[in-house]
């Protein structure tokens, strides 16, 4: 049996490695800037697609959803006028006590018409309190013309700027607000137009109106709300165990015939986009590392073949084989592990880049407005992500040395040495 020579220490096998590699230098070199710029293809594309993602999610709780609401039963099967929350104020006394939560909105929601001397189209008209539901949505920051809905004035409205076009109405224009009351009688009123506002969502624009609740319940003759949306503080998009925390926590005031729900609850898609997320990621990143995993073995297998005279001549005079294996497996580790912190540092610089610009979306803005999507993106990398494409080039690498390792360690010393390549 041959003995092992206690010369090839692990640096001594690692700086022979390095060597190695670059012994022919424009091969090493092409083989690593392929490996650079296509790890920030990738990255830049995960960004992009998770910054969508989170984009359109955080939209949807910030105009929609909200983090949290509360509803009748009834309403969520049928939203008629007279499925008021049975007990709102344990609710709200029980949110006013939580400092995560960053806002409370009661609102008394109707199913109506409003209707311009030119045209009418059917909306859900939120009553709400004006100074609450800024704190909750950020309706009152996005007024593109006009005001928010102040406290003074006779029966201000607020529609979006859609709504605004297709009725053919301007600040200060009339329109009239009918919808059935709780006797089924129709009740309706004129409102003036007080503000025009524009969220990311053209079809929330073209959904919803906001009035003072005050206006809508004495038009209705009822008192109560229909729904409370909760905004807690700052919250990560991606998770809603704060809100199902919270939710846990409501439920002890809660009359049994209301129930509370979370985002994801309330907006099944929301989930499934989140799925749907990590899924492309990873199928992009594995068609990447396949990819690069082929490179590395056809340049390993060239470098390889190339010197097996070399390893012949190791053999012989005493280099065990698994040291013949562990050199190759460095040499195959040392190329990626250059072209993966090289590309995954330009990256990084890229993403941190595009984080401060944006990627304006342009013609595609209009399209994306109707899934919620703003018309700047701000790709999102987390740390998570690196590491895990860090290391999956790492794994990639030795797998892709074992078949060449493989066919020099099989070989005589006396066989290897005769080669010619």
């Amino acid at each position: 049996m041959t003995k092992d020579n206690s010369g090839w220490h692990p640096p001594m096998l690692a700086l022979l490695a390095w060597r190695n590699l670059w012994r022919n230098r424009l091969r090493t070199s092409i083989m690593v800037c392929a490996m650079v710029f296509g790890l920030v293809g990738v990255v830049v594309m995960i960004g992009f697609m998770t910054g969508m993602y989170a984009n359109m999610i955080d939209n949807a709780v910030a105009w929609q959803t909200s983090h949290l609401q509360v509803h009748n039963k009834d309403y969520l099967l049928d939203p008629a006028i007279n499925s008021r929350i049975r007990a709102p104020e344990p609710v709200l006394a029980k949110l006013s006590e939580i400092p995560e939560v960053q806002g409370v909105s009661a609102r008394f929601v109707v199913q109506g018409m409003l209707a311009s001397p030119r045209a009418s189209r059917g909306i859900r008209i939120n009553g709400v309190d004006p100074a609450a539901e800024a704190r909750v949505t950020p309706i009152a920051d996005n007024i593109t013309q006009g005001g928010w809905l102040e406290a003074g004035g006779r029966h201000p409205i607020v529609i979006s700027e859609k709504t605004a076009s297709r009725l053919k109405l301007r600040l200060g224009s009339k329109v009239v607000l009918t919808f059935s009351n709780a006797d089924k009688a129709v009740s309706g009123a004129a409102f003036r137009v007080a503000g025009l506002y524009r969220s990311p969502s053209s079809t929330f624009d073209e959904a919803n109106a906001y009035v003072r609740r005050a206006d809508l319940t004495a038009l209705a003759g009822l008192d109560g709300v229909h729904e409370i949306a909760i905004r807690l503080t700052k919250s990560d998009s991606l998770d809603n165990s704060r809100a199902k925390a919270l939710a846990r926590r409501l439920s002890s005031v809660l009359a049994p015939q209301d129930r509370v729900r979370d985002w994801q609850e309330i907006q099944p898609m929301l989930a499934t986009i989140i799925a749907q997320m990590d899924t492309s990621n990873a199928v992009i990143l594995l068609i990447f590392i396949s990819a690069l995993g082929l490179g590395i073995a056809n340049i390993m297998l060239m470098a390889v073949f190339e010197r097996t005279r070399e390893f012949g001549v190791l053999m012989a005079i005493g280099m065990v084989k698994r040291k013949i294996l562990g050199l190759i497996l460095l040499e195959s580790l040392l190329l990626g592990l250059t072209g993966a912190l090289l590309g995954l540092l330009l990256s990084v610089m890229v993403i941190t880049l595009l984080g401060e610009t944006g990627i304006p979306l342009g013609s595609m803005a209009d399209g994306l407005g109707a899934f919620g999507v703003s018309t700047t993106l701000y790709p999102q990398v987390a740390l998570a992500q690196y590491l895990l494409t860090l290391a999956m080039v790492v794994v990639v690498s030795l797998l892709a040395a074992l078949y060449p390792a493989r066919q020099i360690i099989k070989q005589r010393p006396v066989d290897a040495m005769a080669q010619k390549h």
